[in-house]
């Protein structure tokens, strides 16, 4: 070990050996390109289908924090609508946006604009042509401008109408359009299991075969599946209906029309006390209140959306009613078969009794037959052979007797039927 001192001499002398690098300007006119600094620039950048105010739609590329910045929402918002995650039904009212993540569809509705993600998507396709001609429908002074055509909208179903006299916001009709969509789904693959179900069910009660099993077993599960997912919908819909301040979040034409007046009390707030005067702080006293009262209007004047979910909680409750007796017909259907079952079970059991009963009267004439069998001299032997078939036609008689009596005693003990 040596000294400090000696330490940083040698130091000093091993590292004067060495060249020398290049100069500083150099090193900085050098560029510096790592494989990181490429993947980092694409990271969380993902294509989204903008669906405008005006029905107009165009792809645009977009990072994971520009959305964010866009529409307000944190990152655990976002994180519920990514593909590779598996997240349950949702539906969230924001400050600024609604994040809707219903079946095949994800996406972002703010008061303007709505950005779907999954629309390479098959069944994503129908939904937004539907958006889409509800936008025409409610706005034909712009259906000029719309990328839809008015003939096909003309033939599309469930295109709302105005509310009383009042049109559905921008951010109701897309959310009303997401909640069509995924119940058509739920209905249409309901409907098509009960096609395969109920065939399949009742030719398992006639016939009960490996094949016939298996295909009620994959019924099952895909009714298990379909049953937890319109549960899930059912669930998301019942608990924004219980909860009046989630449904006041998702008016956000209506915020936004409320914002300008908050700002105008706020800059009026940050004026010096001196500039009022009696007269004025009543007044502004006065517009305090009725700013209040229109908030919390807005957040008590929730009929609306609620008529809204409504309609769509019970056509959801219809489609999970309909799953739910077709459990009971499965279950139904289960019960019987075991019942037949047991039966065959019974029969064979019984069956087996019948069988060991003979066995048994069957070894006791084997008895019989090895006594005689033995050698040694009897006068029986010497005799007549009718002494032989008497003696021959008694054991198998006694053997029958003994039988028709195990028979009999099982019979009135209830042990066979």
């Amino acid at each position: 070990i040596l000294p400090l001192k000696e330490t940083n001499t040698m130091y000093e002398k091993m590292s004067s050996s060495y060249p020398k690098s290049s100069t500083e300007e150099e090193y900085n006119r050098t560029p510096i390109i790592g494989p990181t600094q490429t993947r980092r620039k694409g990271a969380g950048i993902k294509e989204w289908l903008v669906v405008t105010l005006l029905g107009q739609t165009h792809l645009e590329e977009v990072g994971k924090h520009s959305i964010m910045k866009r529409t307000g929402l944190p990152g655990r918002d976002l994180r519920s609508l990514d593909p590779i995650l598996s997240y349950p039904s949702t539906i969230l009212g924001r400050e600024r946006a609604i994040v809707i993540n219903l079946e095949h569809i994800k996406a972002i509705i703010t008061a303007a604009e709505v950005l779907v993600l999954n629309f390479k998507d098959p069944l994503v396709v129908p939904f937004i042509h539907d958006f889409q001609c509800r936008i025409l429908e409610s706005n034909e002074t712009s259906s000029t401008n719309a990328d839809t055509d008015d003939s096909n909208c003309k033939n599309s179903k469930d295109v709302p109408a105005a509310h009383g006299t009042r049109m559905l916001p921008f951010e109701f009709r897309a959310l009303e359009a997401c909640l069509v969509s995924a119940c058509k789904r739920l209905e249409s693959e309901t409907l098509t299991l009960e096609q395969e179900a109920y065939p399949a069910l009742d030719e398992l009660t006639s016939k009960i075969s490996t094949l016939n099993l298996e295909r009620v077993r994959q019924i099952k599960s895909r009714l298990v599946a379909i049953s937890g997912r319109v549960q899930k919908v059912r669930d998301e819909l019942e608990h924004l209906l219980d909860d009046d301040n989630d449904m006041a979040e998702m008016y956000l034409t209506d915020k936004l029309a409320i914002q300008p007046l908050e700002q105008s009390f706020i800059r009026d707030d940050e004026l010096p006390s001196e500039a009022y005067d009696a007269d004025d702080e009543r007044v502004e006293d006065t517009k305090t209140e009725n700013t209040d009262e229109s908030i919390s209007g807005l957040k008590l004047n929730v009929e609306e959306l609620e008529m809204l979910l409504e309609a769509y909680f019970a056509q959801i409750d219809g489609t999970l009613q309909k799953l739910s007796t077709m459990r009971e017909y499965v279950d139904d259907t289960e019960d019987y078969i075991n019942i037949m079952l047991d039966d065959k079970q019974n029969q064979l059991l019984q069956m087996g009794v019948v069988l060991t009963t003979a066995n048994m009267v069957f070894n006791a004439g084997i008895v019989v037959v090895g006594l005689f069998g033995m050698n040694i001299e009897i006068p029986i032997f010497s005799g007549q052979p009718i002494q032989f078939w008497t003696t021959t036609y008694g054991t198998i008689g006694g053997c029958l007797l003994l039988y028709f009596i195990a028979i009999g005693w099982g019979k009135t003990k209830g042990l066979l039927s």
